[in-house]
């Protein structure tokens, strides 16, 4: 039985909940939450899943007041503030023994949604487990601004976990964040075709609508023809950097005719330092060729044999940070161990 004290298995509950927006919050960090009552029961699990909507917190809250009151005109309610407003003038204590985990220090200030620290402070909750502190001075003193409530806050749960959902993130703040994607068979495959459920491929236009560029090999597009926009979730299609020796393409290629996009071909990388959140797509080759400047890799792993070749002669071993199914497809985020 799961108890109250158990706050490894509470934090790590907001932390999966956390990675299945990774990729998708940008400029914002990915962040879990998870509520808890006053006999260890699980009241909400949610996660911050776009930027400008609201934060991890403040759905667990919105999640967790339905199920302890039946009230449910309050998921009708989206807009961040609206739910701010409501709970503060509906909830009546019923937080009062409750104890919150959030992967990242509660926000203390006011911006495109109001203050997490000021919310959970005017509900009365017991108890606040941190994994990780906040560094933006825009945002951080959340710890401060609860304890100065009389809301005890622990921090440093799981904080090396935390930090690692973190790290996109903090690479915004001073550089750009680069993550490698591609998807593969249960036997290691890359080729012959399309490999995920259209779920995945859904998950990774969503990923590319909020990408500022996209980097993908010469002779894949030379040989694939590829789009490479964001159709599957209705989002603007990124810019895209071809890596090629070779400048001349077929212009009748479809990446060229989506509206709104800049295309980059050269054989260096220098024109990545202008955009922040940028995914590589490809296989072995391009791995080889941006091994020194990606900082995460993302796997799909789709259960079907079928295909000839897979990521060759190389013999890298990675963490994996997180990993998930959905529908069918594997979904792992993994990083390097030799970086």
């Amino acid at each position: 039985m799961v108890t109250l004290g158990d706050n490894s298995f509470y934090m790590k509950l907001a932390l999966d909940a956390a990675w299945k927006y990774q990729g998708l919050t940008y400029p914002n960090p990915a962040v879990g939450c998870c509520l808890v009552g006053s006999h260890g029961e699980i009241l909400s699990v949610q996660a911050h899943q776009k930027a400008g909507f609201a934060h991890a917190e403040v759905l667990a809250l919105q999640s967790a007041y339905y199920k302890l009151t039946g009230d449910a005109f309050i998921l009708d309610l989206s807009v961040s503030s609206d739910i701010h407003d409501y709970l503060i003038a509906h909830h009546k204590g019923i937080f009062r023994q409750c104890s919150l985990y959030t992967t990242l220090e509660p926000c203390s200030h006011i911006g495109k949604t109001p203050s997490c620290a000021t919310l959970v402070s005017k509900l009365a909750i017991s108890k606040v487990y941190v994994g990780s502190e906040d560094f933006n001075p825009k945002a951080s003193k959340g710890n401060a601004l609860l304890s100065a409530s009389g809301v005890q806050v622990e921090c440093g749960v799981l904080k090396d976990e935390c930090d690692a959902l973190l790290e996109p993130f903090k690479k915004f703040q001073t550089k750009n964040f680069v993550f490698f994607k591609w998807a593969q068979r249960l036997n290691g495959t890359l080729d012959k075709g399309i490999i995920t459920s259209k779920s995945s491929r859904k998950l990774v236009h969503q990923m590319r609508g909020v990408c500022d560029l996209m980097v993908v090999g010469g002779e894949t597009v030379r040989e694939d023809r590829p789009r490479l926009d964001a159709r599957l979730a209705n989002a603007k299609a990124p810019d895209v950097f071809i890596y090629s020796r070779e400048k001349e393409f077929d212009q009748t290629i479809p990446l060229f005719h989506v509206q709104e996009r800049k295309v980059i071909i050269s054989d260096n990388f220098d024109a990545l330092s202008g955009y922040k959140n940028i995914m590589i797509e490809g296989g072995s080759q391009m791995y080889k060729l941006t091994r020194d400047i990606t900082d995460i890799y993302l796997v799909f792993i789709a259960p079907k044999f079928g295909g000839k070749t897979g990521m060759q002669e190389i013999e890298d071993e990675f963490e994996i940070l997180n990993l998930y199914q959905e529908t069918q497809d594997i979904i792992m985020w993994t990083k390097r161990l030799n970086k």
